[in-house]
């Protein structure tokens, strides 16, 4: 079997984007309409925004890798790198720092030409702080002799989905992705627009190279959004990550088919569509966030100190809700009262119309009532 960066034409890449034409006009809308909503915002809200969806990107590219870390953790820690709000808890793991460093990374110097430097950078704060330095090269080009492969199955039945190319080459073949990167940017020597197409096809790029042990995927998706904010001359508000976790298998099976041809327009269409329903939740996002805000205002005065706890942590969970509702048990779990009072405290909140009960008996259990927030 061959793969692209056997063909002759490598990394010389073919797509048609006449059919999608309509996906990127929805998607220069679907962002100008979101930057415009945003604007409309006060500066906490906007900070809270792009907060909140950093958080979803860092949190959905680990788990695309299986990696699993804490929403509060990511949060906490940018938090605490961009010095808002009261200080927060000291975040112990790695991982959720690393994650959260990379989103503040790319989202700071997206303008900034793409160097080998960015990169090892990138790798370093994402794995640097929890890679066994014996067993993983961080910062620096893979450089092992076995072959770099992406497999699935048991040990010893492995299906190889791909094979990337040998370490001695990646040196060489970076250094032309890189020199791809800046001259493919706006302004550059040859510039692809739009930029859901340049960022469609620097992701596939950078991961048909894997060049590195450990971290390609999450990294390979931080140019993606670099891409993407350098064509609209502003940081991106989207999770990518967000759309392509929940469509796993879609994303590694287009992967898989793009690395095997150099006609890749089948791929380009796919990561395009990803990219408009990312920004499309993004709207989604925006919308809550503003709806959020006017339910305490509504509220605020009828709330304990305790009760509101509990509905921010309702709501951190996002537009997705609160997974599987609220109940007695859950808010005796999260405030440490005991069921009489939790019992009283849903009843009240339910009373003010801050929550809605769903359900009866045993499956009983209350969800957060924005409805009239989203109708203004």
């Amino acid at each position: 079997m061959r793969y692209n960066w056997q063909r002759k034409d490598w990394p010389n890449f073919r797509f048609d984007v006449a059919e999608i034409q309509g996906l990127l006009y929805a998607f220069a809308e679907k962002a100008g309409r979101v930057s415009g909503a945003l604007g409309g915002l006060s500066a906490s809200l906007q900070t809270e925004t792009i907060i909140e969806l950093m958080v979803a990107e860092a949190v959905k590219t680990s788990e695309i890798e299986g990696e699993y870390i804490s929403r509060q953790d990511v949060r906490s820690s940018l938090m605490k790198h961009l010095g808002i709000g009261p200080v927060p808890s000291d975040v112990r793991d790695g991982r959720a720092k690393g994650a959260a460093q990379l989103m503040l990374r790319v989202r700071e110097a997206y303008a900034e030409p793409l160097a080998a430097e960015t990169l090892f950078d990138w790798h370093t704060v994402l794995l640097g702080g929890v890679a066994d330095p014996k067993a993983l090269n961080v910062g620096t080009w893979r450089d092992s002799p076995e072959p770099m492969q992406v497999v699935s199955g048991a040990y010893g039945k492995w299906t190889v989905h791909y094979e990337a190319p040998p370490a001695d080459r990646v040196p060489e073949e970076m250094a032309r992705y890189i020199s791809w990167f800046n001259d493919s940017a706006p302004g550059g020597r040859q510039a692809i627009q739009p930029g859901p197409v340049r960022s469609a096809i620097a992701h596939l790029y950078f991961e048909s190279i894997h060049p590195f042990e450990d971290g390609n995927g999450r990294i390979g998706r931080a140019l993606s959004e670099k891409a993407l904010s350098q064509g609209l001359g502003r940081p991106v508000v989207l999770s990518l990550s967000d759309v392509i976790e929940q469509g796993r298998n879609e994303y590694y099976d287009a992967l898989k088919r793009a690395q095997r041809s150099s006609d890749v327009t089948e791929w380009v269409h796919y990561f395009v569509n990803t990219i408009v329903d990312a920004q499309a939740r993004a709207d989604e996002q925006v919308g809550f966030i503003l709806a959020k805000a006017r339910f305490f205002d509504r509220h605020d005065d009828a709330l304990s100190e305790r009760q509101k706890k509990t509905l921010v942590r309702m709501l951190e969970a996002g537009p997705g809700g609160f997974e599987g509702g609220m109940n007695a048990r859950k808010y005796m779990s999260m405030t440490k009262v005991s069921k009489a009072t939790a019992t009283r405290d849903l009843q009240h909140l339910t009373e003010i119309g801050a929550l809605l009960p769903v359900g009866a008996g045993r499956s009983a259990r209350y969800e957060i009532n924005l409805a009239a927030e989203l109708r203004i």
